[in-house]
């Protein structure tokens, strides 16, 4: 049975889930897949880069208590860590995924497996980072990144051999759906905002989220993946929520086809790529149709199936540690 080492860099909340999620499944790891466990590394902003020879203590670790020795950078990290996987966490930088992607790229130099709940590697450098991880026999891998713990990415990897998308749809915002949603009750755009905030899916900031970039890195990142296609942002035509008023969002919602953030990637007869992210009405008719509140979906139009609809309902930080968790065994497996 071997120990893994462990190396977070971001321990916010997704982070600190993941932590608490790997001490209630401890049991599990070890009697069903051979796997036991130890923190030896944790960065962040706040705490710098700390790492340790033997085991973190994770108790003390989430009650911010660590007294872990403080390495300068990533290099001093990885060597004093010696991590055999990293998550990585790390805020979203939508207009070049820095620093992320070199962070990403040390680790798997080092030898890690390497797992990233960041949709911006993916868009700017999947191909690079997956060439590493191949020739260093290591598994990077990112089912987070796009509806939580739900399957997207893995669906493809182990389960559809063969089929080809010709295109997909997608309500990929819990921040928006919430905010449309409280605007259809009559409430303004701020306390829509206010209430998402308080649900714990929305930034102090929502400008990534209701301005649409947020969705859009998602369109890019599997259109990069699963069709293998590279797509930038400035690719996609974007319009935000911004511009709908309560009294639009009530009488869409009383015509039975509220409003929903959505996202559409149409695949050409030549093999190019038409998409979009903007407010459209949705019927209940439609495979997205019944998504509300903090829940996500996706809805994939194949050669080989009409179409197949994946919904993550009502995900939490908890979901999202749990897709790191799930590609943690999946690489040991």
């Amino acid at each position: 049975m071997k120990k893994y080492r462990l190396g977070f860099l971001g321990f916010g909340n997704v982070g600190r889930a993941l932590a608490r999620l790997l001490v209630s499944k401890s049991a599990e790891l070890r009697d069903n897949y051979d796997i036991e466990w130890e923190i030896t590394g944790v960065a962040t902003r706040r705490m710098g880069w700390r790492a340790s020879d033997d085991a973190i203590h994770v108790a003390k670790l989430l009650a911010g208590n660590d007294d872990t020795s403080a390495e300068s950078g990533i290099s001093e990290w990885l060597a004093r860590a010696r991590p055999d996987v990293v998550f990585e966490t790390t805020s979203l930088n939508p207009e070049s995924g820095q620093p992320a992607i070199d962070y990403l790229k040390a680790c798997l130099q080092h030898g890690a497996h390497t797992f990233t709940a960041n949709k911006a590697p993916i868009v700017y450098a999947y191909d690079e980072l997956n060439e590493i991880a191949i020739a260093k026999g290591k598994r990077f891998l990112f089912e987070s990144t796009v509806l939580d713990s739900a399957p997207v990415f893995s669906l493809f990897r182990e389960t559809l051999p063969g089929a080809r998308v010709r295109g997909f749809s997608g309500v990929f915002n819990s921040t928006t759906n919430v905010i449309l949603e409280t605007m259809e009750a009559g409430r303004s755009f701020n306390e829509g905002v206010k209430t998402a905030q308080d649900l714990g899916v929305a930034e102090t900031d929502p400008s990534h989220d209701v301005d649409g970039w947020d969705s859009i890195m998602k369109v890019c990142a599997i259109a990069r993946v699963i069709l293998r296609t590279p797509l930038l942002p400035g690719d996609v035509k974007r319009e935000g929520i911004r511009g709908l008023d309560s009294a639009t969002l009530q009488a869409a919602r009383a015509e039975g086809k509220p409003y929903k953030l959505l996202s559409r990637v149409t695949v050409n007869a030549d093999g190019s790529i038409a998409a979009l992210v903007r407010p459209e009405q949705i019927s209940a008719a439609d495979p997205l149709g019944g998504v509300r509140g903090t829940s996500l979906a996706i809805h994939f139009k194949l050669d080989t199936i009409p179409g197949l609809t994946v919904i993550s309902h009502r995900p939490s930080l908890q979901s999202t540690a749990y897709g790191l968790l799930a590609d943690f065994i999946n690489a040991c497996k």
